[in-house]
């Protein structure tokens, strides 16, 4: 089949969605289909093999900090979305945005299978604004996600049951969830060879990977180290670039962090070898669709310790209640990672455990699911049945001549469209 995956973002190796995107295009591409990437033209990392680049959009004066809190919007050129949709089988968006419902209706009105996934929650939005504790808001965020995209598209992938239930909870009824985790790739695995680097040869090493933002919760990790009466014995390393980096340097220092913060952002080498001879995973983050970086250090060999928020599906992984902390609470955390340090027999038994756990989660298990729901997805579009629900909305139709209008004026200047 020929399948166009859709991301805004796909073009930053950074992205825990990126990753799994790609992740999915290279597994897909080995069963004998030819994956498609649309996204922003402005890459970091490698850049895919057979890729639509579209310019990014410049937020009016806010620009720097949105990109720089990592969320990247395209602008549409017609053409380009036109070259990449024509002929393909199935078209799968990745976030509940501008690009995905432009590429959805184009694919719809060709008769196109259209498949989508639930990756974000809207407190993953709204916590870079201090909203994500808002009932409100993250409703009413929730509700323009579900009328955009999740209700107008037969077959939702969810990451994790947690991300399932809270579309069952909101009333998405007429989208098909399909729980599929994301996996994680044979790279990462134990590796007998590593040693902890000389500088932190006496320490018990405790370490988060992931976006350096509000809502990962890495400030937890540093206060509960430096309330701990082993503060002098422990050292933190975050592995990731974000906007707060400086922040967590200064709250180091404020809270007195008896060993300096290492931060220090990986290539996969780096992250896979650091998880190799860290002491403990912690995984702080208040919302979280499904949790890769943890899934990572599981794989390697790690004891995690995981944030008990119900909007954290990464506490599914946890296979012991000792692996679990009171989420937002630095004096929980700080008595959860005394614990082990001194229980070093209960680390060696429960390392043993996640071992044979973390088979489960290759992505070579997962890959096949995905699989099964596009070529559902392709054979229902082509019977017509792929919303028996509900004729199409005559707000698409709206939108839809609104879009054809714009790519009529963009045929006519093409150039003043592209800068």
């Amino acid at each position: 089949m020929r399948i166009l995956f859709v991301l805004e973002c796909a073009n930053q190796s950074t992205n825990g969605t990126t990753a799994s995107c790609l992740r999915f295009a290279k597994e897909l591409e080995k069963k004998g289909h030819e994956i498609t990437i649309i996204g922003c033209d402005r890459i970091i990392g490698e850049k895919y093999h057979r890729y639509f680049g579209l310019p990014k959009y410049k937020f009016p004066l806010a620009d720097k900090a949105i990109v720089k809190d990592g969320f990247i919007m395209c602008k549409m050129i017609y053409k380009t979305l036109e070259e990449a949709i024509e002929g393909q089988d199935v078209v799968h968006t990745f976030l509940p945005f501008k690009l995905s419902n432009v590429c959805r209706l184009m694919a719809q009105e060709r008769g196109i299978a259209v498949t989508t996934a639930f990756h974000i929650v809207p407190q993953n939005c709204t916590a870079a604004i201090h909203l994500g504790w808002s009932k409100l808001i993250n409703g009413t965020v929730l509700y323009f996600f579900k009328r955009y995209l999740y209700n107008q598209v037969r077959y939702v992938h969810c990451p994790s049951k947690m991300a399932a239930e809270v579309l069952k909870k909101h009333q998405a009824k007429y989208c098909v969830p399909r729980v599929i985790s994301n996996g994680v790739t044979p790279f990462f695995k134990k590796l007998d060879n590593v040693k902890k680097p000389s500088q932190f040869a006496d320490k018990f090493i405790v370490c988060m990977s992931g976006r350096l933002a509000d809502e990962k919760r890495q400030d937890l990790i540093i206060k509960a180290v430096a309330r701990s009466k082993y503060n002098d014995k422990i050292q933190v390393i975050l592995c990731g670039q974000g906007p707060n980096h400086d922040i967590y340097l200064r709250l180091a220092k404020r809270k007195k962090l008896a060993n300096p913060l290492q931060i220090k952002f990986c290539s996969h080498e780096e992250l896979r070898e650091t998880m190799n001879y860290i002491d403990l995973y912690i995984h702080a983050s208040d919302y979280e669709i499904e949790g890769i970086s943890c899934m990572e250090a599981i794989t390697c060999g790690v004891v995690p310790l995981i944030s008990n928020h119900r909007l954290c599906a990464t506490k599914d992984f946890a296979i012991d209640e000792k692996c679990l902390f009171k989420h937002g609470s630095s004096k929980d955390l700080a008595k959860k990672i005394e614990y082990f340090y001194d229980h070093p027999e209960e680390v060696a038994r429960l390392k043993k455990t996640y071992e044979e756990e973390s088979k489960k989660y290759e992505v070579s298990l997962q890959v096949d699911a995905l699989e099964q729901m596009f070529i559902d997805a392709y054979n229902e579009a082509k019977e017509k049945k792929d919303l028996p629900h509900q004729r199409p909305r005559r707000k698409d139709k709206v939108l839809y001549k609104r879009y054809m209008r714009a790519a009529k004026k963009q045929a006519k200047h093409p150039k003043k469209y592209q800068k």
